[in-house]
Formats: C-alpha cells, sequence, structure tokens
C-alpha cells in the first residue's frame, strides 16, 4: 500500500504529458485514499452523466476541497482510507450506473479523474465495454 504523495506526484506528470496512464492507474489502486463519509455514505457528485467518488491524496487536499465548499472551519470531515483498488473493483459496480473516482477536485491544477473505462473500472461497469450496459451509456 503506498501513500497519496506517490499518487500525488503521477498526476503532475500525466497532467504535464510525461506519464503514463497505465503506471498511473496501477499507482492509484495501490495507494490508500482518503475518501469523505457523509450521510451515512461516501460523499459523491454528478457531473455529465457520471457519479464521482471524491478522493484526497492527504488531509491538506482534503481540507482544500472542504474550504472550497465553504465548510465552517471549525467542523469535522469524518473520512474512510481505501484502497484505489477497492473503489475501482467493489464500490464503483454497486453504485448501480455510470461511475468513476475524482481525485483532489480541489486542486485546479493537480486532480485527476479515473472515469468508468475499461481498463479502470472492471469490464461489466465500463461504459466503453460494448456489452448492454455500455452501450446505451456512450
Amino acid at each position: 500500500m503506498h501513500d497519496g504523495s506517490a499518487l500525488a506526484e503521477r498526476m503532475a506528470r500525466q497532467r504535464n504529458g510525461a506519464g503514463d496512464p497505465r503506471a498511473l492507474v496501477g499507482e492509484f489502486r495501490r495507494t490508500a485514499v482518503l475518501v469523505p463519509w457523509v450521510d451515512g455514505g461516501l460523499m459523491t457528485g454528478v457531473f455529465g452523466g457520471v457519479r464521482w467518488i471524491y478522493a484526497f491524496t492527504d488531509e491538506a487536499a482534503l481540507a482544500r476541497f472542504a474550504r472550497a465548499r465553504q465548510a465552517p472551519p471549525d467542523r469535522e470531515w469524518e473520512y474512510a482510507a481505501l484502497l484505489g483498488a477497492r473503489l475501482l473493483d467493489v464500490i464503483v459496480p454497486e453504485l448501480g450506473g455510470p461511475a468513476g473516482v475524482a481525485v483532489n477536485v480541489a486542486d485546479e491544477d493537480g486532480s485527476m479523474l479515473f472515469p468508468p473505462a475499461r481498463g479502470i473500472v472492471p469490464d461489466a461497469v465500463a461504459v466503453d465495454a460494448g456489452g448492454a450496459e455500455g452501450e446505451g451509456a456512450r
């Protein structure tokens, strides 16, 4: 299991055009990320017809997200530390529709999306898999 700093570095390289997408996904899968816990479940948002699980590489990135959402400074945010692999292989399929993971979404130059695509999520829930679910989601 890796900490979030190696993932953040790989994300930065990818954003600068010097990264390897497969290595980035592999790093995400091995990394424990912080996922806010709200109302008995993981915090998600919907954009572009995809449900995105919010995940963060460290507490500082989570705090920037809380500030961006104008959370009171004294509010404590509960979160779970989950391996990226668990998010992609177990939780995404349980969401019942197109879903992916949005990492460090409050960091304009440091965020990264892991969409519901083959090679990232299981083929059965990938929108580009060409199966019955994938056909309607294109």
